[in-house]
């Protein structure tokens, strides 16, 4: 009996483990602050918020796991929230094609960042950021410094903020759909292996005649489409857009994909990982804003842990090499 379930921790993924851990000892250590912390209420207020970072961290995975970064995330969620609310603002058939629009922007642009990486060869993190400016910078532009209109549509609001089934939140159903399909995808597919094989060796995946160029393309226009999502729902949920709405979540998106057990040199990772490590974030996030933490403080702990988390992960993979 102990040697089975000694069989089946063996299987669980370690970063899934600590994950859990760290949520357990957030809520526990928070309720000491807090007894409303351990609430049910709580708890799927903060399932919710998570919602919409797990969104963002399904296409950074899928990014990471091939060895790149997508740094344009802050200004392509940024451009979901605002051109949703645009769209919004064109009558009937623009409130019903807000979300739609705005996945369809983010694609296009991930689709630019596919062909800069995979095509012209410049590294991920110099052309994403580059983008990131360019998005910026059209946003400015589009908008004139302001928000395109006060309020998002009723069908952003419905899906980010109201409870149709069992109470609960309709944006978490909407992350396990994500995430059901992400997992299906890693894990059933050709396409989530030859993500894996290109994360291990890119020459070794192209030598086994893999198109390198095109999953890789794929990916970084899942990344543009998921930041864009978010933000749209992001923007259901504040009941606006505005300016640099995307600014606060690109270190948190990062590290949830490092915390969950990701390599940020591509080709080790899973989403129950990611999913742990967004779930974790959220809770440190939530516990931080309550004891009266300010914005600079929790930038320096993400920091802190992303640069643990590689510590330990980077020297993991050097003794097993």
């Amino acid at each position: 009996m102990m040697a089975r379930v000694a069989a089946s921790l063996r299987r669980i993924d370690k970063a899934v483990l600590v994950a859990s851990g760290c949520s357990v000892a957030l809520l526990a250590g928070g309720a000491l602050y807090e007894p409303n912390l351990l609430s049910a209420d709580y708890l799927l207020q903060q399932l919710q918020v998570a919602s919409f970072l797990g969104v963002m961290a399904t296409g950074l995975l899928l990014v990471v796991l091939l060895g790149h970064i997508d740094l344009s995330l802050p200004w392509v969620v940024t451009i979901g929230g605002m051109m949703s609310t645009s769209a919004a603002g064109w009558g009937a058939l623009g409130s019903a094609l807000a979300i739609p629009f705005a996945v369809l922007c983010g694609l296009g642009i991930g689709v630019v960042n596919g062909v800069g990486v995979a095509y012209l060869r410049v590294p991920s993190m110099i052309f994403t950021l580059g983008m990131n400016a360019i998005a910026q910078g059209l946003m400015v532009v589009h908008t004139s410094g302001f928000a395109p209109q006060d309020h998002a549509s009723p069908a952003m609001h419905f899906v980010a903020v109201e409870r149709s089934i069992l109470g609960i939140p309709n944006a978490l159903w909407i992350w396990l759909a994500v995430a059901g399909l992400t997992v299906t995808l890693l894990t059933r597919t050709a396409f989530g292996r030859r993500v894996y094989a290109i994360g291990n060796s890119e020459r070794a995946a192209f030598l086994s005649r893999v198109n390198v160029k095109g999953v890789v393309l794929i990916c970084f226009a899942i990344s543009g489409a998921c930041s864009a999502f978010a933000g749209a729902l992001l923007a259901g949920y504040s009941t606006k857009a505005y300016q640099a709405m995307g600014d606060p979540y690109l270190l948190p998106a990062i590290t949830a994909v490092v915390l969950g057990g990701t390599s940020i040199l591509g080709g080790r990772g899973t989403y129950l990982g990611t999913m742990s490590g967004v779930i974790v974030v959220t809770l440190l996030s939530s516990i931080l804003s309550i004891v009266q933490i300010p914005e600079a403080g929790r930038q320096i702990i993400y920091g802190v842990v992303i640069i643990v988390m590689l510590l330990v992960y980077g020297r993991g993979e050097q003794v097993a090499g």
